[in-house]
């Protein structure tokens, strides 16, 4: 009885407030930088909408900023170790922050176009959400129960949040060929998008974009089977589930 009591009694909770927040700063860098991107994503992604402090434009732009240092930021976290080589490459493209620092990129050089910050401001939503928590339990239980509840209303959502940000990803792809017409892209934009959305479309960690793919695919499929729909828009609606199928990476479309 004795040896079991005796583990118990050494175990001291944890301490909690300011100090312990300041503590946690310090001994989890990597991860508050995170947590910081993610909310200036947020911030600005709002400045942008609601312009009270500066040119909308250059909140836009900081926006995705933000999300390519935090998509920069869990690189490093995720492969450490930097080679150049094939075997780099391969593994780098196979990481989620790879394809959310490669979408910086193509837009950072686009006519602003709200639809691009939908992805970044809800993936800043959802991961900040998660470690906000964190820090507010290091603080206290009781601390900002206000914010606690807001959490855990992205928490409760969050299938619907990565379900919405792979419908944009997708819908953005013909969106950019409309760009183009209205110029406010370039010629290559589509071509580079297209890039991105096979990676996304291919991602190991995050199957909502495939998942997504699949879902339009039987809503067109549905609709153009339904004896109400015209023959003319029958054609059309297969059309596109084939020609999308033929842009499908290769392996994923034989799965």
């Amino acid at each position: 009885m004795s040896d079991q009591s005796e583990p118990q009694s050494s175990e001291q909770p944890q301490p909690k407030g300011w100090e312990a927040l300041k503590q946690h700063v310090i001994d989890h860098k990597v991860e508050v930088a995170l947590w910081a991107t993610r909310v200036f994503t947020i911030l600005f992604t709002f400045g942008y909408f609601i312009p009270l402090l500066g040119n909308p434009y250059n909140a836009y732009y900081k926006a995705l900023m933000s999300n390519a240092a935090t998509s920069a930021l869990r690189l490093h976290q995720r492969i450490p170790r930097v080679t150049l080589s094939r075997e780099f490459l391969s593994l780098l493209l196979l990481e989620d922050s790879c394809h959310y620092l490669f979408y910086s990129l193509i837009f950072l050089y686009v006519t602003p176009v709200t639809l691009v910050l939908l992805p970044v401001f809800l993936f800043a939503v959802l991961h900040s959400a998660s470690y906000s928590l964190t820090l507010l339990d290091t603080l206290g239980q009781n601390s900002w129960w206000g914010a606690r509840l807001l959490i855990s209303l992205v928490e409760f959502q969050s299938r619907n949040i990565l379900r919405l940000v792979a419908f944009t990803e997708i819908f953005l792809m013909p969106f950019t060929i409309v760009l183009i017409f209205l110029g406010r892209a370039g010629l290559l934009t589509p071509f580079i998008y297209y890039h991105f959305l096979t990676l996304r479309y291919s991602s190991r960690r995050n199957p909502y974009t495939r998942n997504m793919f699949s879902e339009l695919r039987m809503l067109l499929e549905g609709t153009a089977s339904k004896p109400g729909t015209p023959s003319f828009l029958r054609n059309i609606l297969l059309s596109i589930v084939a020609f999308a199928s033929r842009l499908a990476p290769m392996q994923q479309a034989r799965q």
